[in-house]
């Protein structure tokens, strides 16, 4: 499928499954799942408008499931497995555009809070999952001399833009109402798998790399 196709089909359908991956799809008629309420807070308060678009998907794929001739020319979006039941998925997406129709009619979104889930942690701040992902992943001891030259790597081929970006995510980081010993998760959610510097812990490191790039360093 061409890519402007499944967006315009699918594109905010793919953003509410994708916030399931790795939660419990324990949606009831009365209560969202945590995974719901990850993908609304986050969408209520930087794309409310893609809420609509998410009910409006989420309503034509459960009244016109992909046949077999559409399976046949890839012309489908394949919901991956959220552990329900392929006789329930159709019942599924019915209820989450309730939910998220009910969300926009009651004006319910939920307030800022840290993030709870994997797909949060990301959608929220996605260059620092970038940096932290691909420039501090278990492999950086055998591409860097140390966390210095792989930051200095990320900033050599990275658009000025985006690292303002990225400066201003970890100062939203730092100031979410967290202990220092709360970091060491966050940035193993954004896909950190080494240890941060000496003497540092995460928060402190953190709160280093913040001053380093807002210094252009």
């Amino acid at each position: 499928m061409e890519p402007l196709q499944h967006d315009r089909s699918y594109g905010e359908l793919d953003q509410v499954i994708g916030a399931y991956l790795g939660q419990a799809a324990d949606d009831t008629p009365e209560k969202r799942s945590a995974a719901l309420d990850a993908y609304l807070r986050q969408t209520w308060h930087t794309r409310p408008w893609a809420i609509a678009t998410a009910e409006r998907q989420l309503r034509e794929y459960a009244r016109n499931p992909p046949g077999r001739l559409r399976h046949q020319l890839g012309e489908f979006y394949p919901v991956p497995d959220v552990g329900i039941p392929e006789s329930g998925i159709q019942a599924w997406l019915r209820q989450l555009a309730d939910h998220l129709a009910a969300s926009l009619d009651q004006g319910d979104a939920p307030p800022p809070e840290t993030p709870r889930t994997h797909w949060e942690w990301h959608a929220r701040f996605p260059e620092l999952g970038q940096l932290l992902g691909g420039w501090f992943s278990q492999d950086m001891p055998d591409e860097f001399e140390d966390h210095g030259e792989a930051l200095a790597d990320y900033l050599a081929g990275t658009h000025p833009g985006v690292v303002a970006r990225l400066a201003g995510e970890l100062r939203e980081l730092l100031a979410l109402p967290l202990d220092d010993a709360d970091f060491a998760p966050a940035v193993a959610e954004l896909g950190m798998e080494v240890a941060p510097p000496d003497p540092y812990t995460p928060g402190g490191w953190l709160a280093r790399l913040a001053d380093e790039i807002t210094a252009g360093r």
